[in-house]
């Protein structure tokens, strides 16, 4: 049994029951839509954000989940799915998962389409149950995903990010997702308890920000990761390793690092300097140990929820998310 299967024991028969709740709620009278959604549910990825709904729901309420959990499971499952079909758009990508995106299959015109009808289907689904209180967390964590990539094409341009940004960014468009998933589960079980609540949230902001740093340290190593190394470079996105080495180097070699990422960043033999000079100024010892504190603040935020086998879960799904290789 993998870590991630681990992960989900004690979760399985709920997995299970949302796994057909959720083909359910994407079926249509479109044929052309439903080809589309059976495309998209055939080709899911490790579904962790469902997990974290069902984990915490049954952590914080002595193993009970209701219909409110699968709802919010659901909600999130569609509006993380809506997010990658639009980001495949915008990003002009076409793979996602190994597979081809519905972008590169069915054209631009179509994907952003789908991504707004399933959007549209986890706001309804939301709306129509009363769980206007998941709706709201649900959807301010849609409008800072919005602003955290806005925020950071505004700051790729000029390439001056800050590390108080470079958090801001990856809070917004990374941790936001995680922290609404947690908050939901807590919500789900106990809408009344706002302490909790936002304790839950904030457990998931800190995995996300933990996530995201290991996401950013791939760049910088070889292996089966998922992305090409250097991809990040390439892209002129502003990562904490790169971000330390600025901050700590010369104004000479300040100066080279921007010319590098700016102007020579389809240069194999340039990125590969930039991504060497890096490592040798510390960047990715740096980044590992701020990811290591994330990691802590959140094992501690959960440390005094008493013994269960969804505590232990989420305990392993915090180390996953530092120790994964890909």
């Amino acid at each position: 049994m993998n870590i991630v299967q681990q992960i989900q024991e004690p979760i399985k028969v709920e997995m299970d029951l949302f796994e057909k709740k959720f083909h359910k709620s994407m079926a249509t009278k479109v044929a052309l839509l439903n080809r589309i959604t059976y495309y998209i549910v055939n080709r899911k990825g490790k579904q962790m954000r469902p997990m974290f709904v069902f984990l915490v729901a049954k952590m914080v309420h002595e193993g009970g989940a209701n219909e409110r959990t699968y709802r919010g499971a659901s909600v999130i499952e569609l509006i993380h799915t809506a997010t990658l079909v639009h980001d495949d758009v915008v990003d002009d990508s076409n793979k996602r998962r190994g597979f081809f995106s519905l972008n590169a299959l069915w054209k631009n015109k179509i994907a952003v389409l789908v991504g707004d009808y399933l959007l549209s289907k986890g706001l309804l689904l939301s709306i129509d149950n009363g769980d206007f209180d998941l709706l709201r967390i649900i959807s301010v964590a849609v409008r800072e995903m919005s602003e955290g990539e806005l925020l950071q094409i505004e700051k790729a341009r000029r390439l001056d990010i800050t590390e108080e940004i470079y958090y801001e960014i990856i809070r917004q468009k990374t941790a936001t997702l995680i922290a609404a998933c947690c908050a939901l589960g807590a919500a789900s079980v106990q809408p009344d308890d706002a302490v909790l609540i936002e304790r839950m949230r904030k457990f998931g902001e800190v995995i996300g920000m933990a996530f995201q740093i290991k996401d950013d340290l791939f760049d910088y190593t070889d292996g089966p990761i998922g992305k090409p190394t250097g991809i990040d470079i390439k892209e002129q996105k502003m990562t904490l390793p790169l971000i330390y080495a600025l901050n700590t180097a010369t104004k000479e070699k300040r100066k080279w690092l921007i010319n590098s990422v700016k102007n020579h960043n389809e240069d194999k033999r340039r990125v590969k300097e930039v991504i060497e000079y890096v490592k040798e100024a510390g960047g990715l010892t740096y980044a590992t140990q701020k990811m290591i504190t994330y990691q802590e603040e959140a094992l501690q935020l959960v440390a005094e929820f008493p013994s269960s086998p969804y505590k232990e879960a989420l305990v392993k799904m915090v180390n996953y998310v530092i120790e994964r290789k890909k």
